[in-house]
């Protein structure tokens, strides 16, 4: 038995693709910046490996060798055919540690994340080279925690190939789905079942023709210990056919290793009170402050100024899955008979960009865009618009909603995944709710929601109430940390 288990102090190794502040692409990369530091806020020892990429700034954050020399074996019948890496270390002024997987040819001289001929190959020697670092540091991870599919070949590679390996046979792994989406380099679109692969094959070597349609996302759910989806309802989501990309089948069979922990935000970051890019900062007892960053924010996109219009605000990518053609469908009628006004940020599809450019000109005053990406707009927008639309087909999480709320600006949402966790329905008979819901995913459904919205929007002093029930909401990652120690913990003892 691990001696370590029985410790109220836990090691906890966190492998991914992409980790912010050194190289983020997108949501993930948040994620392993904030989890693994409110972790580490409750005294247990959470470190992280990830590629080293070229884009890494290595002046800014300097790193020092740990250990050299990993030969990670390229050939099953050759084992002369090595890939050489090292593991470099960084040590960040609070004392955290990253590491980084050092390879000239597949990630140091690599500028991006993702998107190479190769990323099977790359993501694979991530997760060989990982297991050899921990064969061979005196620092042992008690739980490893892989996310997403470029290191669902971890697990796999602990239950097979290692299962009788001394250094690693009592290290448990935790697998995180944050996108289901994503399961390979193959288009799952076009393997046949045949083709399919089950997962339950030996991995084949680097340069294997078969190695492109490894699904290493089947293979962290097949073999790790826990799967984590980013809500509770995503999990019951994903069961189904509709939305478990075809794994609903292997889910199903893991099921009772199956858990849902909705992500936080940075709270000190998306904070009203402090934020340095608002006209007003304000508190949710200063709320009445919020005004003065509408008029701004109306003036910024080129809208009538005035205060007391019910402003609209929708920041994301522009496309299907987040339901930008309910809002297509519905915001004409809507404009033609109610008084409202629209900002929209965001880029994405062609067909979306087109459509809401033209609907500027049409409604002059009223609706402003900007189809561009920004890292401070958002927050802008949250502070000045009274509702925040994230009409989503379906969503895995969701961030927008939980920063929405904290600025006061009342998320109007579709009841799916984390939408469905983190947003209630607004109820002024018992003062309860923190938003607007409609659950099917029709132009009808949403247009009577943003209708509810507007009407609501009146009564001034129940409509302040629902701000500040909606500020008062929280969303931190020490919520998420608790609940992630807790199954760490729980997998050790099992």
């Amino acid at each position: 038995m691990n001696n370590r288990s029985t410790k109220k102090t836990l090691n906890i190794l966190f492998v991914a693709a992409e980790a912010a502040p050194f190289a983020k692409v997108g949501g993930l990369g948040e994620v392993m910046n904030a989890l693994p530091t409110a972790m580490r806020k409750m005294h247990h020892d959470v470190r992280l490996l990830m590629p080293k990429y070229a884009s890494i700034d290595i002046q800014k954050y300097p790193m020092e060798l740990e250990i050299g020399n990993i030969r990670v074996a390229t050939e099953q019948e050759d084992p002369q055919g090595l890939l050489v890496s090292n593991i470099v270390k960084h040590t960040a002024r609070d004392k955290s540690v990253t590491y980084f997987l050092e390879n000239m040819e597949y990630f140091e001289k690599r500028a991006n994340v993702y998107g190479y001929i190769d990323d099977t190959a790359r993501w694979l020697l991530l997760s060989r080279a990982s297991i050899e670092f921990i064969k061979r540091s005196s620092w042992k991870p008690d739980v490893i925690i892989a996310s997403d599919w470029e290191t669902g070949f971890i697990p796999n590679l602990i239950k097979t190939e290692h299962k009788d390996d001394i250094e690693l046979r009592h290290i448990k792994t935790i697998f995180c789905i944050h996108n289901l989406r994503n399961q390979g380099t193959f288009d799952a679109t076009f393997v046949t079942e045949i083709e399919a692969d089950s997962g339950q094959s030996i991995l084949p070597p680097f340069f294997s023709p078969t190695i492109k349609k490894l699904n290493g996302m089947r293979r962290g759910i097949l073999f790790a210990d826990a799967i984590v989806t980013v809500s509770p309802t995503y999990v019951k989501e994903i069961l189904s056919p509709q939305y478990g990309e075809h794994l609903e089948g292997v889910l199903k069979e893991r099921r009772d290793h199956l858990f849902g922990i909705l992500n936080g935000i940075n709270t000190k970051l998306f904070n009203p009170s402090t934020d340095p890019l608002l006209k007003t900062r304000y508190s949710v007892r200063e709320i009445s402050q919020r005004k003065s960053n509408k008029t701004a924010i109306q003036s910024r996109f080129g809208l009538e100024e005035n205060p007391d219009a019910m402003l609209f605000g929708y920041v994301g990518r522009l496309d299907e899955q987040k339901g930008l053609s309910l809002i297509q469908e519905t915001i004409k009628p809507l404009l033609n008979n109610l008084n409202f006004q629209l900002v929209l940020m965001g880029t994405g599809e062609r067909v979306f960009k087109k459509f809401f450019k033209e609907l500027v000109g049409q409604y002059p005053g009223r609706v402003g865009v900007h189809l561009e990406y920004s890292d401070t707009l958002p927050r802008m927008i949250f502070a000045g618009a009274d509702v925040t639309l994230i009409p989503s087909r379906f969503e895995p999480c969701g961030l927008v909603q939980m920063e929405a709320m904290r600025y006061g600006s009342i998320p109007l949402v579709r009841k799916t995944g984390g939408l469905a966790d983190s947003v209630s329905e607004y109820q002024p008979d018992n003062d309860s709710g923190t938003g607007f819901v409609f659950e099917e995913y029709n132009q009808y459904a949403f247009l009577i929601a943003m209708v509810r919205a507007y009407e609501s929007y009146r009564n001034k002093r129940e409509w302040d109430k629902l701000i500040k029930r909606a500020m008062k909401k929280s969303f931190s990652w020490e919520s998420s940390a608790e609940k992630y120690i807790e199954l760490c913990m729980n997998v050790i003892k099992k």
